[in-house]
């Protein structure tokens, strides 16, 4: 599947989750609720997946943690944040980065209107 479709699948269930759930909850409940609708779509779907860092040859385990991994191939960083702050963005491109991936999805789901809250962000590698 293209990457290009697996993010419209991702945007269109997390649209489905905030219609269902709106906004005022905590990440974790729009983690496991997003999960869930992502593997109904056919998708595998991995939580809280560690990013190391390779360090002067050596993998590091830093704790870094994406929220979501869909199909080995978009990290999906979500957030339920009053305010969206630049390094959540900065953030999702290093996991990017460090990943080796190309896409990545930041989703705020406290907005009124979650077009307003998704920001796709891509690693030019």
């Amino acid at each position: 599947m293209e990457l290009n479709d697996i993010t419209a699948i991702i945007i269109d269930a997390a649209m489905k989750v905030h219609s269902r759930l709106g906004p005022g909850l905590l990440e974790s409940a729009y983690e496991s609720c997003l999960k869930h609708e992502l593997q109904q779509r056919r998708l595998f779907v991995t939580s809280q997946v560690t990013v190391p860092i390779v360090y002067d040859g050596v993998m590091i385990d830093a704790g870094f943690r994406v929220d979501l991994m869909v199909d080995g191939k978009v990290i999906v960083e979500l957030k339920a944040v009053e305010k969206m702050n630049p390094l959540y963005e900065a953030q999702l491109l290093t996991y990017l980065k460090l990943s080796g991936l190309k896409v990545g999805l930041l989703i705020n789901f406290n907005v009124l209107h979650l077009k307003d809250g998704i920001k796709r962000i891509v690693n030019d590698l």
